[in-house]
């Protein structure tokens, strides 16, 4: 290792040796605390070594105890209890943290809920643009798409409630560009981006061939999608000519029996861990959220000083410099600098024209600065 060490290899073994997963109810204890506070150090010991060129000795160790699936489990943990525990704990009347951690990231939440509209909208034209590709699709997504979450339906779903459309003070708006616009009067026959993008993704799932053979339109599907006829208006077909071919498809449709549904056997990677630990937690989440905020989110101050104490001991300032050492910056840009003043050894340049250019300031202090140390 190199001169800066900060885990003995018996140490690291031992901690390494030590990892195992927390359920959920015990994320933030001192346990699950100390655990990650242990990661840290190993992380920052990985990065020594690696500068050092000094092999992967961690991950030899991670490797030999077999402790990358916990590692895996314990990512995916930290991610449920962010997406089920941390909303639910946000809303209890009693959750005022008491530290700064939990209070940063409950302005991360509130950011994120701001987001998460956005972020879905745009989804819709990813989704769009995978259906574009459907027939080249492998036949687990396709599978995934069609029958396990059932996207037609979803998508029927979405033109019937139209969440990027809302009515404000008797004026009809519509989310683009990242805000709710005013639609005017004349343009509210307009077909929107958003709404475009669900028909087309539509029209490609039911009218594609390869699509069309994996989909099985039970009773429910066949309810479900013959409501599109009421949205098939002769101002659509208009902005949209090639809804007709759908609305024919509808038209057959109506007429057809429901199909019996399909016990096709398809083989496709599955969340296991994910759905391990959501299936031991449903039902759960309320009373996981009220357990924490009792015993993780409420501390002492004793409980406070002990935390900071140990995570001023984990991030040492000696070894954060050494795992992300500070780059000198040009005195006249702050661009990335290699160049040092011969003279006074003191500031640092890009090039030589930013030395010549910032000599105008630089220049009395090179020389008392070079008088300075010739004196000593």
């Amino acid at each position: 290792m190199g001169d800066l060490e900060l885990l003995l290899p018996g140490e690291a073994d031992v901690l390494v040796r030590e990892l195992c997963s927390f359920p959920l109810r015990e994320m933030g204890s001192g346990g699950w605390n100390q655990q990650h506070e242990n990661l840290e150090k190993l992380n920052m010991q990985a990065i020594l070594d690696a500068t050092a060129s000094q092999g992967e000795p961690i991950q030899e160790l991670l490797v030999t105890h077999r402790k990358i699936p916990t590692l895996v489990e314990e990512l995916i943990a930290v991610e449920m209890w962010k997406q089920k525990v941390f909303p639910v704990l946000c809303r209890l009347e009693d959750f005022k943290p008491q530290n700064t951690f939990p209070i940063y990231m409950v302005e991360l939440q509130k950011q994120a809920e701001l987001m998460e509209f956005e972020i879905t909208l745009k989804a819709l034209s990813v989704l769009r643009y995978i259906t574009d590709c459907v027939d080249s699709l492998s036949l687990s997504a396709l599978s995934r798409m069609l029958s396990t979450h059932n996207l037609p339906c979803l998508l029927v779903e979405l033109l019937e409630h139209s969440p990027w459309s809302r009515r404000e003070g008797g004026k009809l708006q519509q989310f683009e560009g990242g805000c709710w616009q005013t639609v005017a009067p004349s343009e509210q026959q307009k077909l929107s981006k958003l709404d475009g993008q669900v028909w087309i993704a539509l029209y490609n799932l039911l009218l594609s061939p390869e699509a069309r053979a994996r989909y099985c339109l039970t009773s429910f599907a066949k309810g479900q999608l013959l409501k599109l006829r009421a949205f098939l208006t002769d101002t659509l077909l208009d902005q949209l000519p090639i809804l007709a071919d759908l609305q024919g498809f509808l038209a057959h449709l109506a007429l057809t029996e429901p199909q019996p549904p399909k016990k096709d056997l398809v083989l496709e990677q599955v969340p296991e861990i994910w759905e391990r630990l959501e299936r031991e937690n449903r039902g759960k989440w309320q009373a996981i959220a009220k357990h924490q905020l009792q015993h993780v989110f409420s501390p002492s101050e004793q409980d406070l000083r002990l935390q900071a104490r140990r995570w001023a001991e984990t991030y040492k300032l000696d070894v954060l410099e050494a795992v992300a050492p500070e780059r000198h910056r040009c005195a006249h840009c702050s661009a990335e600098a290699s160049k040092r003043c011969s003279r006074c050894q003191k500031e640092w340049y890009c090039c030589r024209e930013c030395q010549v250019k910032h000599w105008v300031k630089h220049g009395k202090t090179c020389v008392l600065a070079a008088q300075g140390d010739r004196a000593k």
